[in-house]
């Protein structure tokens, strides 16, 4: 593969990269067989839900186009984050979950490398890392950055442990040596405190690669912060979880916000895109509509474009959008219900353990 056919396909899947120099100069290392490597930080806690094919998609064009890959499953993080109860040992147990559910989305195990920064908590030099990054930026930055975690800003003030997070996070790219750092767009303070604070430490600066957030079922944002309505485990009704049966996609569909021939801030329509037009020909190349003759009869699509028009044309109604999403949604998922169903063990643990909270 050369360097143009390993970075369009990256690119394609990003909202923003910082910036596509340095990533066309990885994607040339990469062309070269010199293997750059990149990674994803993750903390275990919970189930995973759909917008983590975005996730899997971007790690499968990283592996593709020659980069060395790592999962990071960020425990200690976790714990710091009071998730699963800040217990440790529930938490790697998430973990080894969560290297299922990568597989289970179609990344195989031997095309990445998986690490726990449990690991990293055992060497001093790490820790000696965090305190120089921490010593290269300020408190207010350090705050701004606590949306990383899913926190608001003044989360830290009756918790100092999570004013560590940040720094911790900078350290594990330090730590691993990594060319690109991936993440969501809510990684990106994370990411770019990393990129300020490299030349003050001696550091490799790396390139930041953000993808979008897939939003909740109900999120009514127009152009409201994609943090603020991305997709999450807390309310369930406005998640599709990947163990999630075709019943439960359809019903959650159906209650779905999809206001009719509005095409910004639809969370469905965003659902068609980030999720299911990368994997079109896994659905035999078209995204289908079935319907009724007098409504229009069944269609066909296969350029998402045309898809929009005639949503917002009106040719194209809200609940036929949401059938044929959920219909696509079920067949995508399926090799994950066919592959839980052969590994439950550590699904069903943390399935019982949310029960008992």
């Amino acid at each position: 593969m050369d360097a143009q056919a390993a970075f369009d396909p990256i690119r394609a899947v990003a909202s923003e990269v910082v910036s596509e120099e340095e990533l066309k100069v990885l994607c040339a290392r990469a062309a070269k067989g010199e293997r750059p490597k990149a990674y994803i930080g993750f903390e275990p806690s919970g189930t995973a839900h759909i917008g983590w094919m975005v996730c899997t998609e971007t790690v499968k064009r990283l592996t593709a186009a020659g980069f060395e890959v790592v999962i990071f499953l960020a425990d200690w993080h976790a714990q710091i984050n009071g998730k699963l109860g800040g217990d440790l040992a529930n938490i790697q147990r998430c973990g080894k979950y969560m290297e299922e559910a990568f597989e289970a989305l179609g990344v195989p195990r031997s095309s990445v490398t998986y690490v726990y920064a449990n690991a990293f908590a055992k060497d001093p030099t790490y820790w000696a890392l965090v305190i120089q990054v921490m010593g290269k930026t300020t408190l207010a930055r350090m705050r701004r950055a606590m949306t990383i975690m899913g926190r608001g800003e003044d989360e830290g003030d009756g918790d100092m442990a999570k004013f560590l997070y940040p720094a911790m996070q900078v350290a594990d790219i330090f730590h691993m040596g990594i060319d690109l750092a991936y993440g969501g767009l809510d990684q990106r303070h994370a990411h770019m405190l990393a990129r300020d604070v490299a030349h003050g430490l001696n550091r490799k600066a790396p390139t930041a690669l953000h993808t979008p957030l897939v939003p909740g079922l109900k999120a009514q944002g127009g152009r409201m912060d994609p943090v603020e309505v991305k997709m999450s485990k807390s309310d369930p009704d406005s998640g599709i979880f990947i163990h999630d049966s075709p019943e439960d996609i359809a019903r959650k569909l159906k209650g779905a916000h999809c206001p009719a021939k509005e095409i910004e801030g639809n969370p469905v329509l965003d659902l068609v895109r980030l999720v299911v037009w990368p994997r079109l020909l896994a659905l035999g190349g078209s995204f289908s509509i079935s319907r009724p003759e007098k409504f229009g009869g069944n269609k066909a699509y296969t350029d998402f474009a045309a898809l929009s028009a005639d949503f917002a044309a009106g040719a194209l109604h809200p609940m036929d959008l949401k059938n044929g999403t959920a219909a696509a949604l079920a067949k995508l998922l399926e090799p994950v219900r066919t592959y839980f169903a052969a590994h439950p063990d550590n699904w069903q643990f943390i399935q019982a353990l949310r029960k008992t909270r």
